[in-house]
C-alpha cells in the first residue's frame, strides 16, 4: 500500500473572491478536452490551508474584474515536500486548459500514444507521403 505524504500548503487564490475560484489536485489529464474538464482529480479549497500529497501537481483557477466579462486565469504549481509551491505554468484568457495541458502533461510524467503505422501497407504510407508533397523512394 502506498502511503501519500501530506503536507499543508497554503492554497493561493488566483482570482477574486467575488467570482468562482477553484483548486485540484491533477492525477490525469484527458487530452481529447481542451477545457477544464481535461483535468482529473480531487478538488480542494482555495485561498487557505489545505492538507495535499507531496509532489503533486496543483491547479488553481480564479476569475477577476467585471460580473459581466470576468477574466479567466490558471496557475499550475508542483507541490513540494517542505509544504511549499513552484510555479510550473500559468495561462489567462479562454484558452487558458488548452494552455497549460501540456506543461500538465510533463508533470505527472504521461507519455502521449504513439501512432503505430507498422501495420499499413509500405504502398500505403509511400501513396500518403505523395499526396503530402513528399519524394518517396525505396531503398
Amino acid at each position: 500500500m502506498d502511503a501519500q505524504v501530506l503536507v499543508a500548503v497554503d492554497i493561493p487564490l488566483v482570482g477574486d473572491e467575488r467570482h468562482k475560484n477553484w483548486a485540484k489536485v491533477v492525477e490525469n489529464v484527458d487530452t481529447s478536452k481542451s477545457s477544464g474538464w481535461a483535468f482529473d482529480g480531487p478538488f480542494v479549497a482555495a485561498g487557505g490551508i489545505q492538507d495535499v500529497p507531496a509532489g503533486s501537481v496543483l491547479l488553481v483557477y480564479g476569475e477577476r474584474g467585471s460580473r459581466a466579462k470576468p477574466q479567466s486565469a490558471a496557475r499550475v504549481y508542483t507541490v513540494n515536500a517542505d509544504a511549499t509551491l513552484t510555479l510550473e505554468a500559468e495561462a489567462k484568457g479562454q484558452a487558458w486548459a488548452r494552455t497549460i495541458r501540456d506543461p500538465i502533461e510533463r508533470l505527472l510524467g504521461m507519455e502521449r500514444e504513439r501512432l503505430d503505422l507498422s501495420r499499413l501497407p509500405d504502398q500505403a504510407l509511400a501513396d500518403e507521403l505523395i499526396a503530402r508533397g513528399w519524394k518517396v523512394e525505396e531503398r
